[in-house]
């Protein structure tokens, strides 16, 4: 068992610690790529990404409808944001015309491992909305972040000139 912010008991396996659970996970993986020396011009970034995740975190882990814990707020700011970085970043890279296989360097391999945690994050707290109240800012927040991570990566394959593996369906022969 564990308490939530409030007190409130629940199962260390219950679908909301498990969502924030992954929640820090996902901190952790951005932690990694913050450390790399591809992402030092996105360090700041980074370091925003990892504020927002500790305040979804913290959303996550707190009761639903207690008003007397105060935890930060997310905003649509940080949604436009991810959205703002995302369409800078795609006027440097060629444009899409097939799926990407993940790898090509260890850097962009760690990029795409956060980009998988990130949509395991979304998938469990898009569950837990299923059953409970979660913000649907906190959903939008996550989708956005890991089509982030994603261009991301394919930014730091190119930086690094890692070949970028595209993915030829294997056809019935």
């Amino acid at each position: 068992m564990t308490s939530l912010f409030g007190g409130k008991r629940l199962s260390k396996a219950a679908l909301r610690i498990e969502s924030y659970g992954t929640i820090d996970e996902l901190n952790s993986w951005i932690g990694v790529l913050r450390d790399q020396d591809v992402n030092a011009k996105r360090k700041d970034i980074l370091l925003a990404v990892q504020d927002r995740l500790f305040t979804i975190g913290s959303m996550l882990a707190t009761e639903p409808g207690n008003t007397k814990v105060k935890i930060p707020n997310l905003h649509e700011d940080d949604v436009v944001f991810l959205e703002e970085q995302i369409d800078r970043m795609d006027t440097l890279l060629p444009a899409m015309r097939s799926f990407v296989l993940p790898g090509g360097h260890p850097v962009v391999s760690f990029i795409h491992v956060g980009r998988t945690v990130c949509r395991r994050a979304e998938r469990l707290v898009i569950a837990l909305h299923q059953s409970e109240s979660v913000d649907p800012l906190v959903i939008k927040y996550l989708n956005r972040l890991s089509d982030y991570l994603f261009v991301v990566a394919r930014l730091a394959a190119q930086e690094l000139n890692a070949e970028e593996s595209l993915w030829i369906p294997q056809m019935e022969k």
